[in-house]
């Protein structure tokens, strides 16, 4: 027996090996000639790229379904699409003449997450992969897949009243069959509690994925208000739920305890909202509960209540709250009392969306914007009962509080399905006001009450004035007597006017809706620098470093160019001018301080200050001596400071008493300057005192402008000359019977004109003295 069974057994290993290899070879020679490019395309594995392009263009024109009404003509198309894919790309064309090879290489980005299929050949028929083929596709990804037109014009704007999660996939993803298990498992949940779910094909729908940023598969992806935030995570089921619960807003609910109750409930008047309360033992608010947060936030406040907390006690005894179960409440004009109370554990979405649905407005609401009005009063419809509009025109001071109060509680006693009431305050809303009370004037009138039908949406409306309202019990009864007979004859409102455009009152919070879309911006901003892939973050990259480079470069330059300008310090004893207008600046820029910066040219200084000054740049020099050094500094400030917002100017002062020989030794290099000297010194034989004298040295092209002193002040003895280019140059002029020392008034006056001397040179009207070489300053003797 052991014999015969062993022997049947080795038997049938080599059948068993046989009917594999059938398998696998039946199933290889199935799936090699469908998706064979070069058949489908019509082209020989020798075309080049611009005959393959042209085929495509010709055969996806042909077989497009919107054009071709064969009932193969999608799958057709499809394999067309793929085919040309394929031998678009080098690599994959490669690849598939090698290997033969098509359904291991992702078209479409393709991250491999950490899985490789490069030694492997997975057939689809044999492992029933959903590829190649539309009819095979998973039936969840069918019900959700989205196209470009259908996400832009459903999903976009519904994604302001729910968040969408949205799963970027293909036929030949391999990933994406990795976490079909648990996107399954979170579609369902997600779907249940209301979020949006969408499937992208990028071979099907490449523009939407190009749209979406999304540049590989699987992705997955949030939009919420119109923008888009990638899954960066690994993909598990927790890690998906926070995922959608950190695309929704963080100020939705408000935790709500016995220390902010009151304040909470009483806001109602201020925001124009009913509020809602959720009492639940868990201490994180459910997701369901900020999902419908979300989608009314624009109707009603939330607020959340855990049952686990000591602070929140008195609350759950003021409202008989049963601990075993969720309880919901909402809250309209009367804190004290919920206007409505829904209790149950589990609550469903359609059980809560119904709720919302029958509390979305205040008993009497006020009017503050055109969308609540054309909710509360909607235009009549043919095919629907007539909806009234009571609306009570009154104003906000405390006057007129005992009279809205009155109509608050007419209404919430008088509740009818066909009537709404409502109020409005002159002030705020005066156009509409003026119209529905017949003013001739905008003066505040006295309150009345209003009935009115909305005709058509361009603001047509038949209304009537009912009566002067001041919560009196005749009026109550009057009102109650109109709103009965309108129901019976609806020709009552016998006025009809075009109601303009309400004002939205609440326009002034739009900063601080502003500052809160900032933050979340940023919030995004910083979460996609930590997390996007950077492929999808080059552009901002580039851009950054782009800046980085511009201003780090714009310092190297700047440090390079001062570096061989040795800055010594400031100048004492009358180096910083008053902030006055010393002299006429109107060829310079203002001044970027407040003193003028002056460096003695000394023979450490002289290299960096004067002969290697960078091209166009001038160094103005005053020459003084050790005696009047404190006064010519001064006066030299006051008239160059505004001139010192020039950045080719630089200001030095040259002590003659130190290097006397080389202002002489300058003056005979520039021969037509020393000529001039020559001239007014025939008549004596005294030295030339150049004392005031000011030089502008042009280092790099070896040129001076000079400057003569001239007396302008109370010595009555000095004269006044111009030199040959008509500058206002002149120079003290020595009298045989004067004493030699100046008097600290001439001293002061020297450099009177030196600041139209200084505009002139900044038009460059100067004449120019050249000279062969400067003098070293170093091999000059001091005196």
């Amino acid at each position: 027996m052991r014999v015969t069974v062993m022997t049947g057994s080795m038997m049938s290993l080599p059948l068993a090996v046989v009917v594999v290899l059938s398998v696998l070879l039946t199933g290889a020679t199935h799936a090699g000639p469908e998706m064979d490019p070069y058949k489908i395309l019509g082209v020989t594995k020798s075309a080049s790229q611009a005959e393959i392009k042209k085929v495509y263009k010709r055969l996806a024109k042909e077989w497009h379904p919107d054009k071709n009404k064969n009932p193969g003509a999608e799958d057709m198309f499809i394999k067309i699409t793929k085919s040309y894919e394929i031998l678009s790309s080098e690599d994959k064309r490669a690849n598939y003449d090698r290997y033969g090879q098509t359904d291991d290489t992702q078209p479409y980005g393709g991250g491999r997450y950490g899985h490789r299929h490069d030694s492997f050949y997975f057939d689809e028929s044999f492992f029933n992969f959903p590829f190649n083929s539309k009819n095979h596709r998973d039936f969840t990804d069918s019900k959700y897949t989205l196209h470009f037109n259908q996400y832009v014009n459903d999903v976009v704007p519904d994604s302001y009243k729910r968040p969408y999660l949205i799963k970027i996939t293909s036929d030949w993803c391999f990933s994406c069959i990795h976490i079909e298990p648990v996107w399954k498992e979170v579609v369902q949940e997600m779907e249940n509690l209301g979020v949006g779910i969408g499937v992208v094909d990028v071979g099907y729908e490449r523009r939407l994925a190009n749209h979406l940023g999304a540049h590989r598969t699987p992705s997955i992806l949030g939009v919420i208000n119109g923008k888009v935030t990638f899954f960066h995570y690994a993909v598990a089921k927790e890690h998906l739920r926070q995922f959608v619960e950190d695309l929704l807003p963080q100020r939705l609910v408000e935790r709500i305890t016995d220390k902010n109750d009151l304040q909470f409930l009483n806001s109602w008047h201020e925001i124009n909202k009913p509020h809602v309360l959720l009492f639940d033992q868990v201490p994180a608010v459910p997701l369901l509960y900020k999902l419908t947060a979300f989608a009314y936030k624009d109707y009603l406040q939330f607020g959340y209540v855990d049952q686990g907390l000591s602070e929140t006690a008195d609350l759950q005894k003021q409202f008989n709250i049963n601990t075993y179960a969720p309880t919901m409440l909402v809250f309209k004009e009367n804190v004290d009392k919920p206007a409505d109370i829904i209790q149950a554990k589990g609550m469903k979405k359609q059980i809560i969306d119904e709720f919302m649905s029958n509390n979305k407005f205040l008993l009497a609401p006020r009017l503050v914007n055109q969308k609540l009005f054309d909710e509360l009063c909607p235009v009549k419809q043919f095919h629907r009962r007539r909806k009234y509009c009571v609306l009570l025109i009154t104003g906000d001071e405390e006057t007129f509080s005992f009279g809205n109060q009155a109509f608050l509680s007419f209404a919430s006693t008088n509740i009818k399905d066909v009537v709404r009431y409502a109020y409005v305050y002159q002030r705020l809303q005066q156009p509409l006001c003026d119209i529905l009370m017949q003013n001739k004037d905008s003066a505040q009138s006295q309150p009345q009450v209003v009935i009115l039908e909305r005709r058509n949406a361009a603001g047509k409306a038949l209304f009537k004035p009912v009566t002067a309202w001041n919560g009196s019990e005749e009026e109550k009864q009057r009102l109650l007597e109109e709103l009965d007979r309108i129901q019976k004859d609806p020709s009552i409102l016998i006025h009809d006017a075009v109601l303009p455009e309400l004002n939205n009152e609440f326009a002034s919070m739009f900063v601080i809706r502003w500052i809160y879309a900032s933050y979340d911006y940023l919030s995004e901003v910083i979460d996609d620098i930590l997390h996007n892939n950077w492929r999808e973050m080059m552009p901002l990259l580039s851009l950054i470093f782009s800046a980085l480079f511009i201003l780090f470069g714009t310092v190297v330059i700047q440090a390079f160019s001062d570096s061989g300008e040795e800055t010594k310090p400031k100048a004492k004893d009358g180096t910083k001018a008053e902030n006055g207008s010393p002299g006429s600046g109107s060829l310079s820029r203002p001044p970027k301080k407040n003193f003028v910066e002056v460096t003695e040219l000394t023979d450490i200084t002289y290299m960096s200050n004067l002969v290697k000054l960078r091209p166009g740049h001038m160094n103005i020099v005053l020459v003084l001596t050790d005696a009047s050094k404190n006064i010519l500094l001064s006066k030299f400030a006051k008239e160059v400071y505004s001139f010192t917002g020039s950045l080719t100017l630089h200001f030095s002062f040259l002590n003659i008493d130190k290097h006397g020989e080389w202002m002489n030794t300058l003056l005979e290099y520039a021969q037509d300057a020393m000529q001039i000297d020559a001239d007014e010194e025939e008549g004596g034989n005294h030295k030339i005192d150049y004392t005031g004298y000011v030089l502008a040295l042009n280092g790099h092209k070896r040129y001076l402008c000079l400057f003569k002193p001239v007396y302008t002040g109370e010595d009555l003895d000095s004269k006044s000359s111009e030199d040959e280019g008509g500058a206002s140059v002149g120079r003290s002029r020595s009298k045989p019977n004067r004493s030699r020392s100046l008097s600290t008034l001439q001293i002061h006056h020297k450099l009177d004109r030196l600041g139209l001397w200084m505009e002139r040179l900044m038009e460059g009207t100067l004449p120019r003295y050249y000279i062969p070489a400067w003098p070293g300053l170093d091999k000059i003797s001091s005196k």
